[in-house]
């Protein structure tokens, strides 16, 4: 059996929502559709706007498109775009042919047709100089305007009528790449292991194109099992687009095999890093690369953090219809890109070097789980927090065989009809609640408290009331778990109500009970923490200062936190958005205080 990962999440919920929304549209990198929708519904949208996604443009917008490129001709036959390399940005034609094949890292090959002139070839890609998903040659003697993805960005910057054009073209082309699983990996597995889960979630929260199929019922990857003589440790396999063939490799492994992860210049100092990419580290980085900083990324997974498990957010503004947290964090991704914000992921930081000294200008450094090192003039923490994990045993023997911390599709897929546990009065349990309730046979939602009304929204516990399907269990808490060689079969559990311990039959809990900051890396700096790890700001974090400290500044200079992380915020994303955009005024303001006032353009090297 075949799958492909799909992208409906990236499409709005209509074509006005798409049009309203045009650039900042659907997330390049974010991945999988966390909302429930036909297996047709992306593809018929898709065919109804074939024009958006390939637009001919006009004698005048090529004209305009002039000033940010070059003049290059082609000879028939020559490769301008190749799967897994670098892509180079865009190419606009003005006389002959581009023939576009999208291929997959099985060798399948699928001719997207010739684009011939006032076409132009890219994808959110081209943006950021990433990977290409396509292969790309001269059909006949060309000649285009060849845009590399630095002039692309101040193209989309510079003129919003073609900025709006071509982002839209090219968020449509990635959501077409992620249905058909072009130029991403291949996944191979029996569709038991843990790890294929992870690896399946970790791509499509990313956006990745990638193809899933299971050696007993593929006979090509039965073949490739033979011939790479794959034993059952090595499983899954991945097949890399440029054909390495990795065996059960963790994320960080997968990643570099892709071409995600950049070489930075360790000369090169940033004006601000920014730890974490979930929507307060997403909107600060939007808000600081768009005012002319240069602002480098970090995360260790993937753009959204934990809102980008969110199902449906419905009390966001301007949404009224509600949008899926990955949507949404990836729709800032895009932004984030498109003013020249480098981003970094899976990155994880493993320390922060804050002796700061007038010899290093005030630099602070980062080092990297790679061993890479980064500067900064100033740093936001914006790392959120990880998930917490209940004090039961063999807890993690079971996570990802039965035991979850979060509900996307793959999860969905994998209990689909069947009885699940899901722990958690949060608003994040209760939007997970909601969405695998449309897909399993049946929800307890286990709960420590008499009732939902002090930690959950009203609209989800209304939401929740008129489900058929779920069962709140109040005063519950899971005591023990239990299981076979498939994983998690039985779970033990004490209730309020009942006198002695209950046993439920069930293969799927799902754990929703709040975070934990996520703060360890800053522990050789110095940097203030309150007494449950958050990072203390403001007044908080300098009592008896004489200089006032700024609001989202910590004890140390230039180090500033914003979202979750931060002690005493509010827990909504909303509030992370708005101290993401509050944050880059205060960083503007350090800057100057220490007379670094021009902004730099940062050097990275891929």
């Amino acid at each position: 059996m075949t799958s492909n990962s799909n992208g409906d999440s990236l499409l709005p919920q209509n074509d006005d929502e798409q049009d309203a929304a045009a650039t900042g549209d659907a997330g390049a990198t974010a991945s999988a559709p966390l909302e429930a929708a036909p297996a047709e519904a992306p593809y018929s949208s898709l065919n109804t706007r074939m024009h958006q996604m390939f637009p001919k443009l006009s004698e005048a917008n090529i004209e305009r498109m002039r000033q940010f490129g070059d003049i290059v001709c082609f000879k028939e036959g020559t490769q301008l775009v190749k799967v897994g390399s670098p892509a180079h940005g865009m190419y606009v034609v003005l006389e002959g042919a581009i023939r576009i094949v999208r291929r997959d890292a099985m060798g399948h090959n699928e001719s997207m047709g010739d684009k011939g002139p006032g076409h132009f070839v890219a994808e959110v890609a081209s943006i950021s100089g990433g990977p290409a998903l396509v292969d790309g040659f001269a059909a006949t003697d060309c000649e285009v305007i060849s845009i590399s993805p630095e002039r692309l960005r101040a193209l989309l910057v510079a003129d919003a009528e073609l900025g709006e054009i071509i982002m839209r073209a090219l968020i449509l082309r990635r959501v077409s790449l992620i249905q058909h699983g072009a130029g991403g990996p291949v996944l191979i597995g029996t569709g038991h292991e843990a790890e294929l889960n992870s690896l399946q979630g970790f791509l499509r929260r990313n956006n990745h194109p990638h193809t899933v199929v299971d050696v007993k019922t593929d006979p090509d990857a039965a073949a490739l099992v033979e011939r790479v003589a794959a034993k059952a440790e090595d499983f899954p396999l991945v097949i890399c687009p440029d054909g390495t063939v990795l065996r059960n490799p963790d994320e960080g492994q997968l990643a570099t095999c892709l071409g995600w992860l950049p070489d930075f210049d360790e000369s090169h100092v940033y004006d601000v890093a920014i730890v974490g990419a979930g929507p307060a580290g997403l909107a600060s980085a939007v808000y600081a690369a768009s005012e002319g900083l240069s602002v480098a990324v970090f995360d260790c997974r993937a753009p959204g953090g934990q809102a980008g498990t969110s199902a449906r957010i419905e009390n966001y503004l301007g949404f009224p219809t509600g949008i899926s947290g990955q949507a949404l964090a990836g729709r800032a991704f895009v932004q984030a890109q498109k003013f020249g914000a480098h981003i970094a992921i899976p990155a994880e930081i493993v320390s922060l070097d804050c002796s700061c000294s007038a010899a290093t200008h005030y630099q602070l450094g980062i080092t990297l789980k790679s061993g890479q090192h980064v500067n900064t003039r100033a740093l936001v923490v914006a790392s959120g927090a990880v998930y917490k994990r209940p004090p039961i045993d063999k807890l993690a023997c079971y996570e990802g065989r039965g035991v979850y911390y979060w509900a996307s599709p793959v999860e969905a897929k994998l209990c689909k009809h069947e009885e699940v546990v899901l722990v958690g009065g949060g608003n994040s349990a209760g939007q997970a609640a909601v969405y695998l309730a449309s897909h399993v046979k049946h929800l307890h939602l286990f709960i420590r408290g008499t009732s939902l009304d002090a930690s959950m929204s009203r609209y989800l516990i209304d939401r929740l009331a008129s489900l058929p399907n779920v069962t709140l269990h109040p005063c519950t808490q899971v005591s023990a778990l239990e299981g076979d060689n498939r994983g998690l079969s039985r779970i033990k559990y004490r209730s309020a109500s009942m006198p002695a311990e209950q046993t439920m039959d069930v293969r799927f809990l799902f754990l929703f009970i709040g975070a934990d900051p996520n703060t360890d890396w800053l522990s050789d700096c110095g940097v203030a923490l309150d007494k449950h790890g958050f990072v203390l700001t403001g007044v908080a974090a300098r009592p008896g200062s004489e200089i006032p400290p700024l609001t989202l500044e910590t004890s140390v200079d230039g180090v500033f936190a914003i979202g979750d992380v931060r002690s005493g915020s509010t827990k909504r994303i909303a509030s992370g958005v708005g101290e993401g955009a509050a944050v880059v005024a205060q960083i503007h303001g350090f800057l100057a205080k220490q007379g670094q006032v021009a902004p730099t353009t940062a050097q990275v090297v891929v």
